[in-house]
């Protein structure tokens, strides 16, 4: 049970009152063109790129939690290490060829390559990439747990906190609000090490009371446990939100100059939570739902008014990756679907079409969210079963040596999709030594497979000539 005083409730409603008041001065200036309104004009400078990236990278925090509690250190070996690998090859290969392309997201760049159909194709696997339910749901859940409130209640609270300022304010309250939320976040995992730090002590407690496999690497786990995450953090290259903030930096070299610190930064906020983590393990080793890990330390080691600072603490984290996955999820609905796809749409309307699409993104996460309350899992699933589908086109479309006719990429994406949903679907009824193969590894050998084709034959049609 939670014990916060009044002093932690005001803290925590006070942060929502800063969030929102900041989103919508950070909107009080701005114009209805689409590169105002959907990527602040495009002159985002190093700090604000860095702090937003940072930010927005953590939505699933309570889950970072739970993995912690449950296996140790190689929460940050599966979901921290990998990260950084390959969001430093994105950086050194991707990032400024994505701001010199000037474009607006993803499928915008797989038209201008593969065409309408890769488009439009494109566009209905990011959106489902990007849906914010998860983040909405969470942050419904530690409302509903804080104020005892009905979560459908809850819901409509949460979503209001992420989504009222994007309306006037779009990408510039985003990024403004996702400031605020960098240094609460650190600042709230900062002060419960220091406290767990001087309950318990230091290096010394840890090893004696936790399970000695936590402190190892890969915490007992499988070599192909570990080898699928690292397959996972391959999505980088196709994240709509890295696409989005290259878009929007004032030059290619901030781009890549932010992705690069946003990775000391990474790493330093995966110290904190997972030794926050380890700490939760070590002095409370029979929680029976790990996800309370976070708060439930608090409970422990954390005095009445520091409470409050990390539950805001929690909830920047959360809503921070909340408010961004709503704007990419209404801008993939305003500029893939609704401008792409009718005939009378027209650029200059692109502000109007995004709105429209924050109605729509949201009224759908909060439909979600409260259909299924295990979305979040739901959302890894639909992660592994569509990622192989969409990598090796993003990256082919920035290097022409990788590309391949459009009737290839078409294929590939439809068949890397059905073999990854398929083998989900009927991995069970095979020997365990056959069913331990992940859906992505599946989808992602025909995705190879099928590029692999495209790629010879345009050497041997090239020879040919």
């Amino acid at each position: 049970m939670l014990s916060l005083d009044f002093v932690d409730i005001l803290l925590i409603i006070l942060f929502f009152l800063t969030v929102i008041g900041v989103g919508f001065w950070a909107g009080r200036k701005y114009s209805n063109e689409a590169d105002d309104y959907l990527l602040s004009g495009r002159q985002v400078g190093l700090k604000l790129f860095v702090m937003t990236t940072v930010s927005t990278w953590y939505g699933g925090i309570l889950g970072v939690g739970e993995f912690t509690y449950r296996y140790g250190i190689v929460s940050w070996f599966t979901q921290g290490f990998p990260y950084y690998i390959f969001a430093l090859l994105f950086a050194i290969f991707f990032a400024k060829k994505i701001r010199q392309a000037s474009l607006f997201t993803i499928p915008d760049k797989l038209t201008e390559v593969y065409g309408k159909q890769a488009g439009v194709l494109s566009a209905v696997i990011v959106f489902l990439l990007v849906s914010p339910a998860p983040y909405i749901f969470m942050t419904a859940n530690l409302i509903s747990l804080i104020f005892d409130i009905n979560l459908i209640y809850s819901l409509i609270i949460s979503l209001a906190i992420s989504v009222a300022y994007l309306f006037k304010g779009g990408y510039r309250a985003d990024l403004y609000t996702d400031v605020v939320q960098f240094f609460v976040m650190f600042a709230g995992f900062i002060l419960i090490l220091i406290f767990s730090y001087s309950y318990a002590g230091g290096l010394e407690f840890l090893t004696e009371n936790l399970p000695p496999e936590h402190l190892t690497l890969d915490g007992g786990t499988s070599f192909n446990f570990i080898l699928v995450w690292f397959f996972i953090a391959m999505w980088t290259f196709a994240d709509p939100g890295f696409h989005q903030r290259c878009y929007a930096a004032k030059s290619g070299n901030i781009a890549m100059k932010g992705i690069i610190i946003s990775v000391l930064f990474w790493f330093l906020f995966d110290f904190l939570t997972t030794t926050t983590g380890l700490y939760s393990r070590a002095l409370i080793p029979d929680i029976e739902t790990p996800v309370s890990a976070y708060p439930l330390l608090s409970e422990i080691v954390l005095p009445h008014g520091l409470k409050g600072i990390f539950y805001a603490a929690m909830f920047a984290t959360i809503i921070s990756t909340a408010n961004s996955f709503l704007f990419l999820s209404a801008t993939t609905i305003g500029r893939d679907f609704i401008f792409r796809l009718s005939k009378d749409a027209k650029e200059v309307n692109l502000k109007s079409y995004t709105i429209v699409g924050l109605m729509i993104s949201g009224s759908i996460a909060i439909l979600l969210a409260y259909s299924i309350p295990s979305v979040i899992q739901i959302w890894y699933t639909i992660g592994s079963l569509l990622i192989p589908a969409i990598i090796l086109p993003v990256v082919s479309a920035y290097y022409p040596l990788l590309r391949v006719k459009r009737k290839f990429v078409i294929s590939e994406m439809i068949i890397a999709l059905f073999a990854s949903t398929t083998w989900y679907l009927i991995r069970d009824n095979f020997d365990a030594d056959i069913s331990i193969i992940e859906p992505m590894l599946a989808g992602l050998f025909f995705a190879a497979l099928i590029h692999s084709a495209g790629l010879l034959k345009k050497i041997f049609s090239s020879k040919e000539i």
